[in-house]
């Protein structure tokens, strides 16, 4: 069974610490929520995870499948079978999604994946996500909306069927209908391939649609309180003072929280990164 085991991770960015020992593991087929304030840690874990280069790991491990992700350069950790919807998607002009997204997947295959194949697979995932039919030839995510580079994350996604997908706020800029599509399209995946998921999110009508089985709340670099979906309702619904005052804990100070969106290029493939340089 695929496992993602977190263990006493510390994380550094530019220096200061932002994460603080956190314990995590998501089995195969099991969806986790991970909530808690702005600048708390959530993006910075799911990033040292991906293995972006300015995230420092200072201390702790990280293994999925019995194999040292931190080991790992971000094209090997893709491989493996992990994958990042990102909060902030680059654009990328001059290369195609179906340049891309091809040579994201025959790096997966001992041999090329054959031309109507990939032609097949890849108008069945466009209208799986109602998106634009000319989007295989638009450059990616160059001219798109926010909703746009969204959608266009998941058909990463569907195309390169990852066993542990983590989604970074994948849900911000969406629409009531993309939203629909977009949970519809992450639960197709998981009830059909088992796909591992950890969700970011700051809204409980995604987690109605992509209901957790763990909710995890993230707080100064820690996970300080976990439980069911039931915790990400009350969240919901009461916000989070409720924690701060039952758990003696207080969130990260919003100064020194907030920094630059940075992105890590794209975590299909990319040999130019290296897990342990950063």
């Amino acid at each position: 069974m695929k496992s993602l085991v977190i263990n006493d991770l510390h994380v550094s960015v530019e220096g200061k610490e932002i994460l603080k020992g956190v314990d995590l593991t998501v089995n195969e087929k099991e969806i986790h929520a991970l909530m808690g304030p702005n600048g708390n840690g959530k993006s910075t874990l799911l990033a040292a995870v991906m293995g972006h280069p300015k995230y420092e790991v200072t201390q702790g491990s990280i293994f999925y499948d019995g194999q040292d992700v931190l080991a790992m350069s971000v094209d090997e950790r893709s491989r493996a079978g992990l994958f990042l919807a990102m909060q902030y998607p680059q654009e990328i002009p001059g290369v195609t999604n179906s340049d891309f997204l091809r040579a994201a997947m025959n790096v997966r295959r001992e041999s090329p994946v054959p031309l109507f194949t990939f032609i097949k697979a890849m108008e069945k995932t466009i209208k799986d996500l109602e998106m634009k039919e000319d989007l295989a030839h638009r450059f990616l995510n160059e001219g798109f909306s926010g909703g746009e580079k969204k959608r266009n994350e998941i058909v990463q996604m569907e195309m390169l069927k990852p066993t542990l997908s983590m989604l970074d706020e994948v849900d911000s800029g969406l629409d009531v209908d993309a939203l629909r599509i977009v949970a519809r399209a992450i639960m197709n995946m998981h009830e059909e391939n088992g796909m591992s998921l950890i969700v970011v999110s700051h809204y409980e009508r995604f987690y109605e649609l992509i209901p957790p089985q763990f909710t995890h709340v993230l707080i100064d670099g820690r996970i300080v309180l976990s439980g069911d979906a039931e915790l990400a309702a009350r969240i919901d619904r009461e916000g989070y003072d409720w924690i701060y005052r039952e758990y003696d804990v207080q969130p990260a100070a919003e100064a020194d929280s907030q920094r630059r969106a940075v992105s890590i290029g794209t975590c299909a493939a990319n040999p130019q990164v290296r897990g342990r340089n950063i």
